[in-house]
């Protein structure tokens, strides 16, 4: 009888062995093959890469990128207008309705033509967006971090901006944003153009600087009012420079146009008053101009004419400004 019930004893001893092991693998192996499901974590999802072809070359670009320096004012007002943070800017010359970007928490990283290597080193960048004015920096800042140049093509200045914003959208997931605004900006345009059409005017767009003027047609960088609005320009052989071609009063007089837009310089890099471009330009021989005696002497601003343009924020201003002015 002892026997029997030693042999039972036995038997469930090695039965309840038996069971703990299983029980300790199960548990094993739930925790080594979902563990991440048992703490509630999720495994880390591959960051897409894209591969962005520009102007000057080929970038390879994390979507969604967290650490980005701007050294164009137009991509930094897109990417303020889509509500993307960035990490650095140029603050030296910050237009007026981009001074929030002054703020000590986002890094200053040089100058327009001087970048600050040193610093963009130190932020360790995800993306760096340049134009026109960085362009030679180029080789050295896609070195540091993968580069994007964002500057417009005056030539074909609507696709041209259209394809930088429609780029953006891409790399911060902001497609459908964009495409809101440039429809926005697409519908505003066909309104001044129609506006063009029935006013039958033409213009002169001349920039103003330290006491000398220089004229900008068809192709220029403020050839937006003729090449797009479809505001005729009075002279249609001014020569496409950066600086503009440098002319006269009696150029201006001689010519006698119906609009005369001024960019004031300036306003801008000398923080000068606009009233002395206003002084300057409209002297005795600009004051027999169809311009001046139709009250078509138009100062546009600086801020969105010559320090940005090519963005959400500053394109849209700079329609808006030739829509308010065409009689």
């Amino acid at each position: 009888m002892k026997r029997k019930v030693s042999l039972l004893v036995s038997l469930l001893v090695g039965l309840m062995v038996l069971l703990a092991a299983c029980g300790g693998t199960d548990s094993a192996s739930t925790s080594g093959a979902g563990g991440a499901a048992a703490t509630g974590a999720a495994p880390a999802a591959a960051v897409e890469e894209l591969t962005i072809k520009h102007q000057l070359g080929e970038a390879k670009v994390k979507k969604n990128p967290k650490k980005v320096v701007v050294f164009d004012y137009g991509a930094l007002d897109s990417l303020d207008k889509l509500g993307v943070e960035v990490t650095g800017v140029v603050q030296q010359s910050l237009p007026a309705y981009l001074a929030k970007y002054k703020d000590k928490k986002y890094q200053n990283i040089g100058t327009l033509q001087e970048p600050d290597y040193e610093k963009l080193s130190s932020i360790q960048p995800d993306l760096i967006l340049i134009s026109g004015r960085q362009q030679t920096a180029y080789p050295e800042l896609s070195k540091l971090a993968p580069t994007v140049y964002v500057g417009v093509d005056t030539k074909r200045y609507m696709d041209s901006f259209k394809e930088n914003m429609k780029l953006l959208g891409q790399i911060f997931g902001k497609e459908a944003a964009v495409e809101t605004e440039l429809a926005a900006i697409e519908k505003s345009v066909k309104d001044v153009q129609a506006k063009a059409a029935a006013s039958n005017k033409n213009a002169l767009i001349i920039l103003a600087n330290e006491g000398a003027i220089s004229a900008f047609g068809t192709g220029s960088r403020f050839g937006l009012i003729h090449d797009v609005l479809g505001v005729p320009a009075v002279d249609k052989s001014i020569q496409v420079t950066t600086h503009g071609q440098s002319i006269s009063f009696e150029f201006i007089a001689e010519k006698n146009p119906d609009y005369l837009f001024v960019v004031d310089r300036n306003a801008v890099v000398a923080s000068t008053a606009q009233a002395n471009a206003k002084s300057l330009v409209e002297n005795e021989l600009v004051k027999k101009t169809k311009a001046a005696a139709n009250g078509g002497i138009v100062y546009l601003d600086p801020s969105y004419w010559y320090s940005s343009g090519g963005g959400l924020v500053s394109v849209a201003a700079m329609i808006d400004e030739v829509a308010k002015a065409l009689k």
